[in-house]
């Protein structure tokens, strides 16, 4: 025999059961129940965000750091809706969350009640699974799937719509055990053996093969194996921006990031490769450039555990469905070893070119947003975790920032997500607290979120917040100075006193104005337990070099020009 539960208490349980012990939340009317029956649960620790974006962002900056399900909490109606931002984030990436929506009460809905939205309606397109519960036998059942669902396969967010009535309501409460079986969902594991050998024999016999590493390799937790596989047949590796971390960026074979703001090394081997072996990637536009023109004279294999990724953008020879992991361990044991010492060195070359970097080591007049970056990473010990925004400062950190640990480098690259770098920092630091975690964000980012400033400060997480500011909407105004005349309309932004905002929260901050000043930050930044804010102003106008244009070719880059050129910055 069960105890007669509350609905809402029939939640926390199930939440409970699945290692909850942190949701990220704002209360509401339809989900009130749900709050008052939290004060009885004090194993759950609730966060209370300034904003519901910013407890989507939360829960998927915690999934992302810790591998566990992030969990976000809301009301109906503009609560609900305000999570859509940061579901369509977590979906484009790949993210576990859940999250829980209150609902009107069953006999209100679709009577445009106070606070109503059709929220499941609503995220259909941007979840991987939603339920609207109509029927509390089924609660306990729907929180198991939403997890199971979440976690499994190409992982994702799903929400849960919970009228009011159904969280007030009693039954006898008995957790549902067993295995979780449902119709329709089985993610693959293996590939068949006849994929297989036709891999082995394209991988055996290529000449110029090329790694193509992405966000799957993380997921699916074979980085050791992808390791294996490029050491052995001595393949270089080329990450996607969610692939970074995957293998070491110090290791000799690692390529580094392609495509649009990639190394033009990396961009150029895949262009000339005749074998490329993408690992959990989806052949997105922003790696592909050109797709008549992608990497014509290369045989390619693809692994991904979502079959509809398979032929959707590039037609390969060799598909196979299954667990990145899994899959690679049936192929390892075929692959023969290799040097292709001619192509790799071929490929030196074009690092021995990467002029791009050599701004880190040039003086200049305005400190550099290449500069601050690298920087952290040097005075880091590049081993923090860092969060980026989306941006000129998301893409310089994917260039100057090494990581040479998995799960270290959380950014928004599918959905492009300004306003994602604070609140999902404050998610990974609050699930990795032993862990160093810088927000790098940029001065327009940072304030579509801001107000979660007051949740690091009542929470005192201990996150460090890099603001990079030049004063512009940076990458807008560079596409607008490359393809637009130079008319830098709505990009130029007013930003107020970042230092004096941090004090008014009543967190540390400072100024940083020139480079000689960054060691001096990052001691600073790390003298406080709680968060700390450090403004970087930088030169308004830098450019991210190498820049592909969209829809051009992936080995025609814009680079940067050397010193002594016309119009170099």
């Amino acid at each position: 025999m069960g105890k007669v539960l509350t609905g809402a208490e029939i939640l926390l349980e199930c939440l409970l059961r699945e290692g909850v012990d942190l949701i990220f939340g704002y209360p509401g009317g339809a989900i009130l129940p749900t709050y008052d029956t939290l004060t009885k649960y004090p194993q759950i620790h609730h966060v209370l965000v300034r904003h519901e974006q910013g407890a989507s962002h939360m829960a998927d900056g915690y999934a992302r750091a810790t591998g566990k399900v992030g969990v976000a909490l809301a009301t109906s109606g503009p609560g609900a809706t305000n999570l859509v931002t940061g579901i369509a984030t977590a979906m484009m990436d790949s993210s576990p969350i859940v999250c829980i929506t209150g609902q009107v009460p069953r006999g209100a809905i679709g009577s445009d009640a106070f606070q109503e939205t059709d929220v499941t309606g609503v995220t259909l397109p941007v979840t991987k699974h939603n339920y609207l519960v109509m029927d509390i036998h089924e609660l306990p059942y729907i929180v198991r799937e939403a997890f199971y669902i979440a976690r499994t396969g190409r992982p994702g967010p799903v929400l849960i719509d919970i009228p009011k009535d159904i969280q007030n309501e009693k039954i006898e409460f008995v957790y549902p055990e067993g295995e979780i079986r449902l119709p329709g969902y089985r993610p693959p594991q293996k590939a068949l053996p006849d994929e297989i050998e036709a891999a082995l024999e394209l991988i055996n016999a290529a000449q110029k093969p090329v790694i193509l590493a992405g966000h799957g390799i993380l997921m699916s937790g074979a980085m050791a194996e992808v390791r294996e596989l490029a050491e052995r047949a001595q393949i270089p590796v080329s990450m996607t921006l969610l692939g970074k971390g995957s293998m070491p960026e110090n290791h000799p074979l690692n390529l580094r990031m392609m495509g649009m703001h990639g190394e033009a090394a990396s961009n150029n081997a895949i262009q000339e490769s005749d074998l490329l072996i993408a690992l959990g990637m989806r052949f997105d536009d922003r790696v592909t450039g050109n797709l008549k023109t992608y990497a014509q004279g290369a045989k390619k294999i693809h692994i991904d555990i979502d079959p509809s990724e398979i032929n959707k953008n590039v037609p390969v020879d060799v598909g196979m469905v299954g667990d990145l992991r899994t899959v690679l361990t049936q192929l390892l044991p075929g692959v023969k070893r290799a040097s292709h010492a001619e192509w790799l060195n071929h490929i030196r070359d074009w690092q021995e070119d990467a002029h791009e970097r050599d701004i880190i080591n040039r003086e200049t007049e305005m400190l550099m947003g290449a500069q601050v970056i690298n920087d952290l990473w040097k005075f880091t010990g590049g081993e923090a975790i860092t969060v980026s925004d989306v941006g000129q400062h998301q893409m310089l950190e994917a260039q100057y920032y090494p990581h040479q640990r998995p799960m270290t480098m959380i950014t928004s690259g599918g959905l492009g997500t300004m306003g994602f770098g604070l609140p999902a920092a404050i998610g990974a630091k609050m699930g990795k607290p032993d862990e160093e975690v810088w927000a790098i964000v940029g001065d327009g980012g940072f304030q579509m979120t801001l107000c979660e400033l007051a949740t690091a400060r009542q929470e005192n997480v201990g996150v460090k917040i890099a603001i990079v500011n030049n004063s512009y909407l940076g990458m807008v105004r560079q596409w607008q100075e490359f393809f637009y005349e130079e008319r830098y309309f709505a990009t130029p932004i007013f930003s107020p006193d970042f230092v004096k905002l941090a004090e008014a929260y009543g967190i540390p901050a400072m100024r940083v104005t020139d480079r000689s000043q960054m060691e001096e930050s990052v001691e600073f930044a790390r003298r406080h337990d709680g968060p700390v804010l450090i403004e970087y102003v930088v030169e308004k106008e830098e450019i991210v070099y190498p820049m592909v244009p969209a829809g051009a070719d992936l080995d025609n880059m814009i680079r940067r020009p050397k010193p002594g050129d016309v119009g170099v910055k």
